[in-house]
């Protein structure tokens, strides 16, 4: 049928499946933004006040609905000012939809100095995707999406981008639509080796004391059941590394955090790593020590399982379809677990309940949310325990930045969260530098009647920097925050405020908040926080207060045979 460019992209973003689309208008976009107000009733246009905010956006409400999450910025400036939220969902395995405007389609790569034109445009845009393409007619934008939609379900879930020149979508022409074909997530998954998932069975059926490490990958996979049934034929511990929280619950006997999977390691002689780059944050070596230990790694990136990782049995494959299949070869077998967990988890607990406020900070938010409520954590000092100690109980109610660490995305995040979760409970818990990055985009909490909980620990410095200044240097620079005052702040956005001062006016400020369902602003006013960096650091030494933590509950390790 005849239609503009425009029309094209959002007429087979619908048959796509899209609902949502998280963007801020400008004259590259204009046919775009047209065609979407064309179909206002099939499909949402949420605009916040930053393009920051759109790719944050996007993230979060993939991450929280496993529906593709799509943001659409105007380019140069438009798309530089994205990159750090599609920076935090490719570290994140998460589906996002970024596509950019772009120059008239005649000036690409000839340096015109045209408006919002910047040189390379695509190795930009393809520094944070793993799969990015262009149309060259009006006629190849329903190709194009139906590509990008593909590529998102197939593999390694990570954004990809597209880019469209602002003349594609305002010329008409006659376009053909595409029908996407029936199961395409399924067929888009790798399928992992039989023969791989044989080897990896006998393994871990001999094995005297199998552990199973998950990752996020767990999580962007959907593969939570398959983690679950696979672990309790096994009757393996469950380490849940810091982006795979809910992949398990927390209630479930075999799951622990990461500080219990220091007491259950050095025992284990068998490791089973599923969806995780099982790399140390800061340096390039494994997460955990190798010796005595034989590796299977499930993954569907290879480069996952390589050096500077130990030695292991690498598979290939999603991480749901990967399970699956070892649950269905392992042997009807009944074991019974290696170690009695419920004492590592207690040994896990004392140690962390040291660390206060953080400690009943955290207890006061999982407290005052429901079960299925989502918590969108930030790098504030209270987020940095949670993402230890904060139970999570589903899948996707608990949200980090991942490696990429990036302060600030939280509370975008958080937004883009509840724009695709309508009714249920989403918090966003932010430190008083961090909330910084975003604050303007209370505006668009208000300007949607989002009913987002917002946190903030004012504490008047950027809180992490100046512990490891003052423990690296003995000094602090460049710490102090000018912070505005907060309820004024809220106020000038016409939300609701409270202020509180320890953790049980935290959790019924936020049990009112979630109940009122409307955007709330509560500021926590905090003092400096002792560091627990300890607990989930893995080469730093446990202590207690300054003193050595109790042995290993498990006892010593048996040796290797």
């Amino acid at each position: 049928m005849n239609m503009t460019g425009g029309q094209a992209l959002v007429q087979q973003l619908l048959r796509e499946g899209v609902t949502d689309i998280f963007g801020i208008p400008g004259v590259q976009l204009d046919w775009a933004v047209e065609a979407l107000r064309q179909e206002s009733e099939r499909i949402r246009y949420w605009v916040p006040r930053h393009e920051q905010a759109t790719a944050y956006m996007a993230d979060g409400y993939a991450r929280t609905t496993g529906r593709i999450g799509v943001s659409m910025v105007v380019p140069g400036p438009g798309l530089l000012n994205a990159m750090a939220g599609l920076s935090t969902a490719y570290a994140c395995n998460s589906r996002v939809l970024a596509i950019s405007g772009n120059i008239h389609s005649s000036g690409v790569g000839r340096g015109y100095g045209l408006l919002h034109e910047i040189p390379n445009q695509t190795q930009v845009l393809a520094s944070v995707t793993k799969w990015q393409g262009n149309a060259a007619t009006p006629q190849a934008i329903p190709a194009l999406v139906r590509e990008a939609v593909k590529q998102l379900r197939s593999g390694r879930p990570r954004p990809v981008g597209i880019e469209i020149s602002h003349d594609l979508l305002s010329a008409s022409a006659d376009i053909a639509l595409i029908d996407p074909p029936a199961g395409e997530d399924d067929a888009g998954r790798v399928r992992p080796d039989q023969a791989a998932i044989e080897k990896a069975a006998a393994l871990l059926e001999g094995a005297r004391f199998p552990v199973i490490y998950a990752g996020g990958g767990v999580l962007a996979a959907g593969a939570s059941d398959a983690l679950r049934r696979c672990a309790e034929k096994l009757q393996a511990p469950v380490v849940l590394d810091d982006n795979a929280q809910g992949a398990l619950s927390s209630r479930h006997p075999l799951a622990l955090n990461t500080l219990g999977g220091r007491a259950v390691f050095p025992h284990a002689d068998v490791v089973l790593v599923v969806g995780s780059r099982f790399l140390d944050i800061m340096q390039p070596a494994p997460s955990w020590p190798a010796a005595g230990i034989r590796y299977i790694y499930l993954n569907a990136d290879a480069a996952d399982w390589s050096a500077p990782r130990a030695p292991g049995l690498g598979i290939a494959g999603d991480a749901r379809l990967g399970l699956d299949a070892l649950s269905d070869a392992l042997s009807a077998t009944h074991r019974t677990p290696p170690a009695d967990l419920e004492v590592v988890r207690a040994w896990a607990q004392r140690q962390a309940d040291e660390i206060e406020p953080q400690s009943a900070y955290t207890r006061a938010l999982r407290n005052a949310i429901p079960d299925d409520g989502i918590l969108v954590n930030e790098l504030t000092q209270v987020g940095y325990f949670a993402r230890l100690m904060y139970p999570v109980y589903q899948p996707g109610t608990f949200v980090t930045p991942g490696y990429q660490g990036t302060l600030g995305y939280g509370f975008a995040t958080a937004l883009g969260a509840a724009a695709g979760n309508p009714g249920r409970a989403v918090v966003s818990i932010n430190g008083d530098g961090g909330f910084g990055w975003n604050m303007q985009e209370l505006a668009t909490a208000r300007k949607y009647g989002m009913g987002l909980v917002t946190v903030v620990f004012n504490d008047g410095h950027f809180g992490n920097v100046r512990t490891i200044q003052k423990q690296t240097f003995g000094e602090n620079i460049a710490v102090e925050l000018c912070n505005p005052h907060f309820d004024r702040l809220a106020a000038a956005f016409d939300l609701d405020f409270e202020r509180v001062r320890n953790p049980a006016e935290l959790e019924g400020a936020v049990r009112n908040a979630i109940a009122a369902r409307a955007p709330v602003v509560i500021e926590a006013q905090v003092g400096e926080m002792p560091s627990p960096w300890h607990l989930f650091r893995l080469k730093a030494p446990l202590k207690l207060a300054g003193r050595e933590a109790p042995p290993n509950p498990l006892g010593e390790p048996a040796k290797a045979a």
